[in-house]
């Protein structure tokens, strides 16, 4: 087996085509299955099955196609997640929005985490809630029907025409659904994108663990864990980063954690707010990830609701704020804003001070009380060294929540566990954070804590080395193309500590029409990385990557992180993500041969 399948936590987009996930690698794979190839150099040149591993990959595919082997049905309809309760939610978010009946069925115990009160009365979700004895005790139902059992092995199933959806949850590994028959096969994609924005795919480690467990019939092994040593190493090294002393929160993913922000905010809003609508304000450039799942928390709460927040380019993030809280103000409504610092991909910071004024700013409904006071919910993935929460820090007097994906520095790219802190006006809602968390089973992997337990304490040292190399090549780019538009910080940010090592590169273009000069533009886009990834295969990379341990890597965002973003707030600009450790002299060589061909 390729060392990258259990190792890497991105894969490539030169050879990636988004429409056939899965899919394509499968078609492939299979190939070499039917000719009994299994050699390592023929299964790296595999399709990528998905760019990132939260979405899925190399063998959370092949763990559900050989699940579908087993029961003779299509690899799409098996769907594995690092969640035990996820999967239940993802039906139950269809049905509501379909307005159609849902009963979930179990034998024995439920999982531990799945609080059906708070289904109810924060999600939304209606359903009934029905034990049996056993499967053949399940009848027809005028709706969908979800089974629930907690298993030690995985093995085949009777697949009773009654049950609408299997869903087999084993515990220290995740979960394993089954859409059942031809009339739920519209469920597939939309539980594929519950997956893809709330949760994680079952981890690389754990799929490998279920495979092993198909192949000798046996039930899975427990060994000894040693996650609560390593949760207590990264809670203390996460305080030490961030500067902060409210406990920690740390999740599978950076949207994992969000995820259990927004509905924990919710849930906050819902019982202190009664009546009010809830109001998050969202870059609509911003990450894709951060976007849509918004979008779809508001899809399914009647009071929830997204308002955009120009921070790029024309657009002054401070201002920009100020005049969506004035108008909220005047709605009587409750604000939470979610922004990344530096904007990504255009890698701005706002003036901090005039941020902290408008953030603390005393504003009053139209009755003249004073106005509910915004959470500030801070993307740090960009720059996660810097301190802003706590005590004296810029954003120490207002209400504000800092989170950032574990994938990037804090891992080296090694796991996707993201994690949230907050400031000492926010500590109350961290009760709530946690909570949805729990519910959704999305707390850090064992595996996941130790690799954060081994890499954060080299984070800080890492940034700089990255930063360093990040500089270097800028200068090399505005020297031997100075037509070209870099989006990076300044050197005076950089001495106020915002050291990022990514930038992005507005490409020169040329052409009649502004049409023209777009398509100019696109395609010399990828000239530039297919020329990078061509001439350096052992470093530059075509994925989207920040913050891993060696490397180089490029990405085009309005087609990667921006996926989901309206098509006129995407950017069609190269972004560049430089790593500590990286022949620097050969990238400048090779980026100076892509100017000489213009």
């Amino acid at each position: 087996m390729p060392a990258d399948w259990l190792r890497l936590t991105t894969h490539r987009l030169d050879i990636y085509d988004e429409a056939l996930a899965k899919s394509d690698f499968l078609k492939e794979f299979e190939s070499l299955f039917n000719t009994n190839n299994s050699a390592i150099s023929a299964l790296q040149k595999l399709p990528t099955a998905y760019d990132y591993i939260r979405l899925g990959h190399p063998l959370s595919c092949i763990l559900e196609w050989v699940i579908a082997q087993a029961h003779q049905l299509k690899p799409e309809t098996i769907i594995s997640f690092s969640s035990q309760t996820i999967p239940v939610l993802a039906v139950l978010r269809k049905n509501l929005l379909a307005t159609k009946n849902t009963q979930i069925i179990y034998t024995g115990e439920l999982p531990e985490m799945l609080d059906v009160n708070l289904l109810r009365s924060i999600y939304g979700y209606q359903f009934e809630l029905k034990k049996v004895e056993n499967v053949a005790a399940i009848s027809p139902f005028n709706g969908s029907t979800i089974f629930i059992a907690q298993q030690d092995k995985i093995g085949t199933i009777d697949l009773n025409p009654n049950i609408d959806f299997f869903i087999n949850a084993y515990a220290h590994l995740g979960s394993v659904l089954i859409a059942n028959g031809e009339q739920n096969k519209s469920y597939i994609s939309e539980i594929q994108h519950v997956r893809r924005r709330e949760t994680i795919a079952m981890t690389p480690a754990n799929c490998l663990a279920g495979l092993k467990s198909v192949i000798e019939q046996s039930s899975f092994h427990n060994q000894e864990s040693t996650i609560k040593a390593n949760k207590t190493s990264v809670l203390a090294s996460i305080s030490t980063i961030t500067g902060t002393t409210t406990t920690p929160i740390v999740g599978s993913s950076g949207l994992s954690v969000q995820y259990a922000i927004m509905m924990g905010l919710v849930h906050h809003a819902l019982e202190n707010h009664k009546g009010k609508a809830v109001k998050f304000i969202v870059p609509p450039n911003c990450y894709g990830g951060t976007n849509d799942q918004a979008r779809r928390v508001a899809a399914c709460i009647d009071n929830v609701e997204v308002v955009d927040l120009p921070v790029d380019g024309d657009n002054d993030m401070v201002q920009s704020i100020d005049t969506v809280l004035t108008k909220i103000a005047r709605e009587d409504a409750v604000p939470y804003i979610i922004a990344e610092i530096p904007t990504n991909p255009r890698v701005e910071v706002p003036d901090l001070a005039k941020l902290k004024a408008a953030l603390n700013k005393v504003r009053k409904t139209p009755t003249g009380e004073i106005a509910i006071d915004p959470v500030f919910i801070l993307d740090q993935t960009f720059c996660p060294n810097v301190y802003f929460l706590g005590e004296g820090e810029i954003l120490s007097t207002v209400r504000a929540i800092s989170y950032a994906s574990g994938s990037k520095f804090p891992s080296g790219g090694l796991c996707t566990a993201g994690y949230c802190v907050a400031n000492k006006k926010t500590e109350g809602l961290m009760g709530n954070i946690a909570l949805h968390l729990k519910l959704c089973d999305n707390e850090a992997t064992d595996l996941q804590y130790e690799i954060l337990a081994t890499q954060l304490p080299t984070m800080n040292q890492r940034i700089t080395d990255a930063y360093t190399n990040t500089r270097e090549f800028v200068n090399y780019i505005q020297k031997s193309l100075p037509t070209a538009k870099i989006n990076f910080v300044s050197t005076a940010l950089a001495a106020d500590g915002f050291t990022p090592s990514v930038f992005s590169l507005d490409l020169p273009t040329k052409g009649n029409t502004s049409e023209e000069k777009e398509a100019y533009k696109r395609a010399l886009n990828l000239k530039l990385i297919n020329l990078m990834i061509t001439e350096i295969p052992s470093e530059s990379k075509f994925c989207v990557s920040y913050g891993q341990l060696q490397g180089c890597y490029w990405t085009i965002p309005a087609t990667s992180t921006q996926g989901t973003t309206k098509e006129g707030d995407k950017d069609y600009i190269v972004r560049v993500s430089l790593s500590p450790n990286m022949d620097l002299e050969l990238h400048k060589n090779v980026f100076l041969k892509f100017v000489e061909s213009l």
